[in-house]
C-alpha cells in the first residue's frame, strides 16, 4: 500500500503573476545598468566599476533564476521530466557561480596588480555611473519590497540589490576619493573589497547548488529525528528506505518504507506518518509505501 498525498502547495499560485511582473521590471533595471556599468568600466578604467559589475552580474542572475523558477513551476510534470523542470533552476544557479569565481578571481588579481602600479582613473565618470547605479538598486529594491514577504523568490532577490546598492555606494565613495585626492589606488582597493564581498555569497551559492543536485537532505532536516519521529508513530514496528531530499530550490520531498506491527492499519499509520513530516518537517511531497513484512529493500542494505 503505497500513497502520495497532494498538499495545498501543489495547487496554482495565484500570486505567481504579480511576482513575476516585479522580478521582469526589476531584472529589466538591473540587466540594462549592468551593460551600462561594464561600459563605464571600460571606458574610464575603474576597476571598481567592473567589480562592481560583476556583483550586480550576481543580481541579474539571481532576479533570472527568481523568474525562472516560477515560469518553470508553473509547468507540468510530463513522461520524460516525472518531477518536473525546478532541477533546471538548481543548474542555471551552479553555472552562475562557477561564472562568478572566474569573474570574482580576475578582479582580485588585476586589484591587486593595480595596487602597486596604478593606472588612471576617470573619477568623475566613475562617480556618475556608480550614482546612476545606486538609483537603479534603489528602484528595483522598492519594485521588490512589496512582495519580499510573501515569496522567498522575491525575498532572496530583495536582499541581493539590497547587497549591490552597498557596492554601489563603495564606489562613489571611491570615486570621490579620488577626485579630491588622486588616490589612484583607491579604485583596486574598492573593488577587492568588492570581490572578496561577492566570494563568500558565491561559495555559499555554489555549496547549496551542489548539496540539492546531489539529492543532500534539507538544510535543518536531521535524518535520524526523521527516522525516530516516525517509528514512534503507533502502529509503526519498523521503516526503512527513508529518503529525504530536494528537487527544486524550495521543494522537499520524502519516500520512505513503514513495516506495521501485527493488527494495525495502514491507512490511519499511513495518514499519521504524512502528517507528521508535514508538521514537524516542512515536507509537504510525501510517499509512504505501507508494508506487512519488510520488503527486499532491507536485504539491499536500503536504511
Amino acid at each position: 500500500m503505497a500513497a502520495h498525498p497532494h498538499k495545498d502547495g501543489d495547487k496554482h499560485d495565484h500570486t505567481a503573476g504579480a511576482n513575476s511582473r516585479q522580478l521582469t521590471i526589476a531584472l529589466g533595471l538591473t540587466g540594462t545598468f549592468l551593460v551600462a556599468e561594464i561600459a563605464g568600466g571600460l571606458y574610464f578604467n575603474s576597476l571598481a566599476l567592473l567589480s562592481d559589475a560583476a556583483h550586480m552580474f550576481t543580481d541579474a542572475a539571481a532576479l533570472a533564476i527568481a523568474l525562472l523558477a516560477i515560469k518553470i513551476g508553473q509547468r507540468a510534470a510530463d513522461d520524460k521530466r516525472t518531477f518536473g523542470y525546478r532541477r533546471f533552476e538548481i543548474l542555471a544557479a551552479a553555472f552562475n557561480a562557477v561564472l562568478l569565481f572566474l569573474v570574482a578571481g580576475y578582479v582580485l588579481y588585476e586589484g591587486i596588480k593595480r595596487i602597486f602600479d596604478p593606472e588612471p582613473v576617470g573619477s568623475i565618470g566613475m562617480l556618475a555611473v556608480a550614482s546612476i547605479g545606486l538609483v537603479v538598486n534603489l528602484i528595483a529594491m522598492r519594485v521588490l519590497a512589496a512582495g519580499k514577504d510573501k515569496s522567498l523568490n522575491i525575498k532572496g532577490a530583495y536582499l541581493e540589490v539590497w547587497a549591490d546598492m552597498l557596492g554601489s555606494l563603495g564606489v562613489i565613495v571611491a570615486a570621490i576619493v579620488i577626485t579630491l585626492t588622486d588616490w589612484r589606488w583607491v579604485d583596486p582597493i574598492v573593488a577587492i573589497g568588492i570581490g572578496l564581498w561577492v566570494l563568500p555569497r558565491t561559495w555559499i551559492l555554489l555549496r547549496d547548488t551542489t548539496h540539492i543536485l546531489l539529492e543532500g537532505a534539507p538544510r535543518g532536516v536531521v535524518l535520524a529525528e526523521v527516522r525516530g519521529a516516525i517509528e514512534a508513530i503507533d502502529g509503526v514496528d519498523s521503516l526503512h528506505d527513508l529518503h529525504v531530499w530536494v528537487s527544486g530550490a524550495d521543494q522537499p520531498s520524502c519516500t520512505v518504507h513503514v513495516v506495521l506491527v501485527a493488527g494495525a492499519k495502514g491507512e490511519p499509520v499511513r495518514q499519521a506518518v504524512a502528517a507528521l513530516l508535514e508538521a514537524r518537517f516542512a515536507i509537504h511531497h510525501s510517499t509512504v509505501q505501507i508494508e506487512t513484512e519488510p520488503c527486499g529493500d532491507v536485504e539491499d542494505g536500503h536504511r
